[in-house]
């Protein structure tokens, strides 16, 4: 980590879930001054207060959707990650006006009440189902990103400094698929798989963190980054599970695609590549700062564009079973899980 947290006061709303605990396992050893979990859920909060019992690390109960929850936390505050959402794509299908509410009116008291308190920069978390959306998740995820620019757009990045992350899907994150098929081999129950030649994107937490982090140090006004991350095919993500815990011949039943799902995700449209910047292991999308005086545009149009087209999880590197299981084992939850059944030799 490039950048100095120091004497600092971190905020992370829906701090208790996967990638609030993420961070904390890289901040609480740093000497960062404090770090502010902000949630709904009392007992995640408790179990995480016991968990790393850290002076460093005090908690307040509030809702992104009420922004008088938000405005007393962020007093003192310099740094927010935002990463409360509603991400679940069939529960989103089936109460769309929740996802509205906490992903797209969440997000705007957010930013409202950070530039009110003078909070210097807030790093917001997308979703690759906000590129190209056809669900409820990913549509709120989209207009969250519209607020995020228009909000950058008109406040003054010397005073808080705005920019967005999207990535796919996260290993082990709560709800993902992993840790529900290693809990049916637990119970002998058969896998089951919406459609095998499905790809998604795969990435796991640290990798998450540290897209964070690098849109944190690099990001302006506006900005959003996606990591230039790998993907698989459900198939062989199923093989890897199976191959990993011993049973390469577990029963598998495909049960088709759920509400809302693709067959592929996107990372970066072909209109946002074509103000794409390569930075090695990530790509920047500059934002589209034009005003609404189109007229001049008539005569003055933006003859430059990247060559790259659309990134998506079926033209990224696919890995193979055996590049699946070695990603799988840089996940602690995995790795946990392996050795509870005997099985840390696996490599």
């Amino acid at each position: 980590m490039s950048y100095s947290f120091k004497d600092c006061v971190l905020m992370i709303t829906g701090g208790t879930g996967s990638f609030g605990n993420a961070v904390l396992e890289r901040f609480l050893t740093t000497d960062v001054k404090e770090i502010r979990i902000f949630s709904r859920d009392e007992k995640k909060q408790d179990d995480m207060r016991h968990l790393y019992n850290n002076p460093k690390l005090k908690f307040y109960i509030g809702d992104v959707r009420d922004i008088s929850t938000l405005r007393p936390v962020m007093q003192g505050v310099d740094y927010i990650f935002h990463a409360a959402a509603l991400k679940q794509v069939p529960s989103c299908e089936f109460f769309p006006l929740e996802a509205v509410k906490t992903n797209v009116i969440g997000t705007d008291n957010v930013l409202t009440a950070a530039i009110d308190a003078g909070v210097k920069r807030v790093v917001c978390l997308s979703t690759d189902k906000a590129a190209y959306p056809i669900n409820a998740m990913g549509t709120s995820k989209a207009m969250m990103e519209k607020i995020i620019i228009a909000k950058a757009r008109n406040v003054d990045p010397e005073k808080t400094r705005i920019c967005c992350t999207r990535y796919g899907n996260v290993m082990c994150s709560r709800g993902s698929v992993i840790p529900l098929f290693i809990d049916k081999i637990k119970h002998g129950l058969p896998l089951t798989v919406t459609d095998g030649a499905m790809t998604r994107f795969i990435m796991n937490l640290n990798e998450a963190v540290d897209l964070v982090l690098y849109a944190f140090e690099n990001g302006s006004q506006g900005d959003l980054f996606v990591q230039k991350a790998d993907a698989c095919t459900i198939e062989v993500l199923t093989q890897a599970i199976k191959e990993l815990f011993g049973v390469p011949d577990y029963p598998t039943q495909t049960i088709g695609i759920r509400h809302g799902e693709k067959m592929y995700e996107t990372l970066l449209t072909n209109e946002e590549c074509a103000r794409a910047v390569d930075c090695g292991m990530f790509y920047r999308v500059i934002a589209d700062n034009r005003d609404l005086n189109y007229e001049k545009y008539l005569s003055l149009g933006n003859k430059d564009r990247n060559t790259l087209t659309e990134f998506n999880s079926n033209n990224t590197r696919l890995l193979d079973v055996e590049q699946t299981k070695k990603k799988l084992l840089t996940s602690k939850l995995v790795t946990d899980e392996l050795e509870a059944w005997g099985m840390h030799e696996v490599s």
